[in-house]
């Protein structure tokens, strides 16, 4: 059997005339107004297009309908149709009209003449309804000339939807396939993350460069195909991709969404109201780690099988799962006076807790961050009394009662791994580090530099102090590693003795002159140069400038 699309463009009359020469009638005059009704339906409806993804767009209680034809042309003609509710659930039929030989002349119109002798007559029936927002296919097979009316209804709200008619069921589907078992497992759960696995898709094996996995995370509800997912994402005032095969299609992101690209993946996270809903397309892999996930949340995850030439795509079937509790982070006890160096690693332990009792009214903290980000947060008795992000050196002097209990809280903010050093203290005359100038930058001035010296400057402060300089010649590709992965907290007893430059003492009571400089000579002409100054305050502890990269001049 074949299409055919003539009917399209019959006015009425000649629809009527041509549906009874086929036998497409009614067959009793009781019978008249439904027959009559039937052909209003076809006239007002459009033909729905072979091998062609069809979107459609419903009014709230107007039905839409389209049809399609087949004639005879082989003796069984199988087709199948895909209905992809967008967004809430529809009602949706197929009603079918095959022709039943008769003896009538092809061209003996006279309706009451057929009817009694029974000539010829047509058979109607709805063959396929439903009701919901699942994706549902129709698997047809026609042995007769037919024609097919499809009829879709939304009663909540206005929406849309795609439908897909096919006749040719053996070059291949314009949807991926989904295997047997298309279920997600949930393989793994921590406190931030979630870990997933799920079975491949024969397109996968087939088609490996035109097909990709994509993953939708949300704090809502699963979606039962990725267009009911994208619908839901721009109904929260997001704009999305026309799918999430979003490594093909780069786009202008809104201010409420953040790109993330890493290892060959390609995250959306959009910032909605409900939540984080995350876009993850990970090439034609089966396994994936969710990571940056919130403890103690349900998540509902959905896997979507994408091809990139067609756009198609078909969802397994969605899971959900809820994370871990963070753990207590093990409680370390402060002691007056001394000095505990804490080490985070951001990848397994990202918070680490002290505690101290107080037995003095005033009480004074002090931090000195050694390596990466870390963000501090202070309370007295439950509650909070001091929140920062550390930088440099920091102390905090707070006031309160005897027996307080302080609990402070250490949070790295990044994955690679953070230190510092951490004091209570109630002694405020003997502070465990020196008293700091203004600012810990190292100047050098570029019009002082020569071949074979480089003169440097930093500022002191108004208590006498010893200084140590050192320098380190480096190569061009290891100034960004040195400069990011250097330990602020350690002293010269890291560094080996031939990088010692020399060592002074100076203050000066008038800030504004507490200021030195200092020509480092011997140096090789256009070498880099790493420079380091430490500061030594009456405890002994070192405080380290910012370092300095400078290169002598090549020629002089």
């Amino acid at each position: 059997m074949k299409m055919s699309w003539f009917w399209l463009y019959l006015p009425l009359h000649l629809l009527m005339a041509t549906c009874l020469s086929h036998s497409i009638k009614a067959p009793t005059t009781s019978s008249q107004q439904s027959f009559k009704s039937n052909l209003f339906n076809f006239y007002h409806s459009l033909i729905l297009a072979d091998g062609k993804e069809t979107t459609i767009h419903l009014l709230k209680d107007i039905p839409k309908r389209y049809y399609f034809v087949l004639e005879e042309g082989r003796v069984l003609a199988p087709f199948s149709i895909t209905v992809t509710p967008c967004d809430v659930p529809i009602e949706w039929s197929i009603l079918e009209y095959k022709s039943l030989p008769g003896k009538a002349a092809p061209g003996d119109h006279d309706t009451q003449e057929v009817s009694k002798s029974h000539k010829a007559s047509s058979m109607v029936s709805t063959i396929f309804n439903y009701k919901g927002n699942s994706v549902e296919t129709y698997m047809g097979m026609s042995s007769h000339s037919a024609l097919y009316l499809l009829e879709f209804l939304s009663t909540e709200r206005d929406t849309h939807i795609t439908v897909y008619l096919t006749t040719d069921t053996t070059s291949g589907h314009l949807y991926p396939e989904l295997p047997l078992d298309p279920r997600i497992d949930v393989i793994g759960i921590g406190p931030t993350t979630v870990t997933l696995a799920w079975k491949h898709s024969p397109s996968v094996l087939q088609h490996r460069e035109s097909i990709q996995y994509c993953l939708l995370v949300n704090e809502k509800h699963n979606y039962k195909s990725l267009c009911a997912a994208e619908t839901a994402i721009r109904s929260s005032g997001m704009k999305v991709p026309p799918t999430l095969a979003l490594s093909l299609s780069p786009y202008l992101l809104e201010p409420q969404q953040v790109m993330i690209l890493s290892n060959s993946e390609l995250s959306i996270i959009n910032k909605v109201s409900s939540g984080e809903v995350r876009q993850v397309c990970m090439g034609t892999k089966n396994t994936y780690t969710v990571p940056n996930l919130s403890p103690s949340t349900q998540y509902y995850f959905d896997v979507f099988i994408v091809n990139l030439l067609t756009n198609a795509s078909a969802a397994y079937t969605g899971t959900f799962a809820r994370t871990l509790e963070e753990p207590e982070p093990k409680v370390t006890e402060l002691r007056d006076g001394k000095v505990i160096h804490v080490v985070l690693d951001g990848k397994k332990q990202k918070f680490y807790s002290l505690q101290y009792q107080a037995r003095h009214k005033k009480i004074h903290f002090t931090f000195q961050l050694c390596r990466g980000q870390i963000r501090v947060h202070i309370t007295r008795n439950g509650k909070t009394v001091a929140s920062e992000n550390l930088s440099g050196l920091r102390y905090f002097s707070l006031k309160g009662k005897l027996l307080d209990t302080y609990s402070v809280q250490l949070r790295s903010t990044e994955e690679s791994n953070s230190s510092v050093k951490v004091q209570a203290s109630p002694h405020f005359h003997k502070p465990l580090f020196p008293l700091l100038p203004e600012s810990l930058k190292i100047k050098s001035f570029s019009k002082l530099r020569t071949c074979r010296s480089v003169t440097i400057a930093w500022l002191g402060t108004q208590e006498e102090s010893k200084y140590c300089v050192y320098r380190k010649k480096i190569e061009e590709d290891q100034i960004w590693r040195e400069l990011q992965s250097a330990d602020r907290c350690s002293g010269p007893e890291s560094r080996h003795k031939s990088e010692k430059v020399l060592c002074k003492y100076f203050y000066d009571l008038n800030l504004q002159r507490a200021v030195t400089t200092e020509t480092i000579k011997g140096l090789e002409a256009g070498t880099l140069y790493l420079f380091d100054v430490y500061l030594f305050g009456p405890s002994g502890i070192p405080v380290r400038y910012h370092s300095k990269v400078v290169k002598t001049r090549k020629k002089c």
